[in-house]
């Protein structure tokens, strides 16, 4: 037979020597991507290679970028980012503003600059609001804080939180949009009473608080918190979890893919304190004024799958079980 189609019956069995091996190694690399994905299901294909380079000498292959590309596109595990924009900053107010300190700062260590923000996240019932603080040059959230509503209550918490670990807060630069919470009188007696410098942000505010955005974009697409979840506990079980993840264990490529932990240091190390004494419930309140979700994907007990285009793999629920919410999975409403 070989000899009718030109070859040596030695490539025959060469080349399919060469296809059971090629299709094994690809097998090995893709139960390792999952592994990966349980931890951090929407982590990108880059940080993923980076993760598989460490593994090399465990898996036994090295796989280049185009080869892995092509491998994660033809088993549809590329992930396709989802961009979208809501506006919870209200600078409209009677407060004073803050000039810009960091707009030509050069950021060159860690508890250097803080960052803030608030994001929301999508509850069957409304909203909650995430604040969180980060540092401006290990991307480490260093405090956060789950409410129920959009008062000062929660930023004040995260901002404790994030002093905690500050062994000198006069050297420290706090730098946040010009929302209502920021500019409050309470928030900035307790910036002033740890003679912390205010910086705010002054025009095109999204890009002036540029870091502080793309970690909430980071926390929503990469570790669910994007979905519409079906209960407050819920939403505050994976908000300390997925913090902790990503402070632990996602590479940043803006940090040479070392993470947060690496580049903020032991030193740098603030004490986190019981998720219960994170939360505060002061009211109900969202966004819109308006409770009603459509079109939403659920955090749910009663269903088993999710869509491999954008989730990366099949069952959410290998990914929630090492959440520790081996009884909640995601949904299609």
């Amino acid at each position: 037979m070989c000899h009718y189609f030109g070859y040596t019956r030695q490539a025959f069995y060469k080349q399919r020597i060469h296809k059971a091996t090629t299709l094994a190694e690809e097998q090995k690399i893709l139960a390792a991507v999952i592994e990966i994905r349980k931890r951090q299901p929407m982590i990108g294909a880059r940080k993923i290679q980076y993760l598989l380079r460490q593994q090399r000498k465990q898996l036994g292959i090295c796989i280049g970028r185009d080869q892995l590309f092509g491998l994660l596109r033809e088993h549809q595990l590329l992930i396709w980012p989802n961009k979208k924009y809501v506006k919870t900053t209200n600078s409209y107010h009677r407060f004073h503003k803050y000039r810009n300190l960091i707009k030509e700062l050069d950021i060159t260590k860690p508890n250097q600059v803080y960052v803030a923000d608030i994001t929301y996240l999508t509850l069957v019932d409304g909203f909650c609001y995430l604040s969180l603080m980060t540092d401006l040059f290990s991307r480490k959230i260093v405090g956060y804080c789950l409410s129920q509503s959009l008062g000062i209550d929660g930023c004040l918490t995260a901002l404790k939180m994030a002093l905690k670990g500050v062994a000198h807060p006069a050297n420290l630069i706090h730098h946040s949009d010009r929302g209502i919470q920021y500019c409050s009188q309470a928030y900035v007696e307790l910036l002033n009473k740890h003679q912390v410098k205010i910086s705010m942000t002054e025009q095109n505010h999204v890009y002036e608080n540029a870091v502080a955005e793309r970690i909430n974009g980071i926390l929503k697409t990469e570790f669910l918190l994007g979905e519409t979840l079906t209960s407050f506990k819920v939403a505050q079980r994976l908000v300390a979890e997925a913090i902790r993840i990503y402070n632990s264990e996602r590479p940043h490529l803006s940090l040479n893919y070392q993470t947060p932990d690496e580049v903020h240091g032991v030193d740098h190390q603030p004490p986190l304190a019981p998720l219960s004494n994170l939360v505060t419930e002061t009211g109900e309140s969202n966004i819109n004024g308006s409770s009603s979700v459509d079109n939403a994907k659920v955090i749910n007990t009663e269903s088993t799958s999710y869509p491999q285009q954008k989730g990366g793999f099949q069952h959410i629920s290998e990914c929630l079980k090492l959440l520790k919410l081996d009884n909640f999975q995601i949904i299609s409403t």
